[in-house]
């Protein structure tokens, strides 16, 4: 379905701004806020049997200054740094949950460095423990992500192709090594 597809967004000056949603991408659009550089997917169907041409990369009409990105700790970013695996048995998708390396009740933090997805059972078999004491070995250790737009886009780039010319300028020269190393 066209509308779960995701949109790039780029500045006035197609500086790489975020990824959204195909409807917020949508709505910008047609608010002419933005404009079309690039469709994708089928096209959105509208009132009286109009169709519309689906946003895959949009340019903002006006620019915007942001401060530099710095990545949100959700639980979402710790799944998606993490590939949606578990760091401990390796294990992709069922229920994953957040663990602390070291235990929140020894003093561990709530940060990017100790924070790691795990599934149940290993989350479970580890306990209130570190993973030196419950004998886990991590596969990766963890990280704050890297807000360098090859690192934050890349993971894309599989999937919606057409976005690389606008990258390229922004990421050096993306390709598949890069985004092999933004997603491993």
């Amino acid at each position: 379905m066209a509308i779960q597809r995701r949109a790039l967004v780029l500045n006035q000056n197609y500086e790489p701004l975020n990824v959204c949603s195909v409807r917020r991408a949508f709505v910008l659009v047609f608010r002419g806020k933005a404009e079309i550089l690039e469709h994708g997917g089928d096209p959105i169907s509208g009132a009286e049997s109009r169709f519309f041409p689906t946003p895959s990369v949009i340019r903002l009409r006006h620019f915007v200054r942001r401060p530099h990105p710095r990545p949100r700790l959700t639980r979402r970013e710790v799944f998606a740094r993490d590939g949606e695996r578990c760091q401990y048995c390796g294990q992709r998708g069922g229920q994953l949950t957040l663990d602390h390396v070291m235990p929140k009740h020894r003093g561990g933090a709530h940060v990017w460095e100790n924070l790691v997805t795990a599934c149940r059972e290993c989350n479970h078999r580890k306990g209130g423990r570190t993973p030196q004491e419950a004998r886990m070995d991590l596969l990766h250790e963890p990280l704050r992500p890297s807000t360098h737009p090859a690192a934050m886009y890349a993971a894309y780039l599989e999937r919606y192709r057409e976005w690389q010319p606008f990258l390229v300028g922004w990421t050096g020269a993306v390709g598949q090594a890069d985004i092999g190393l933004a997603a491993g």
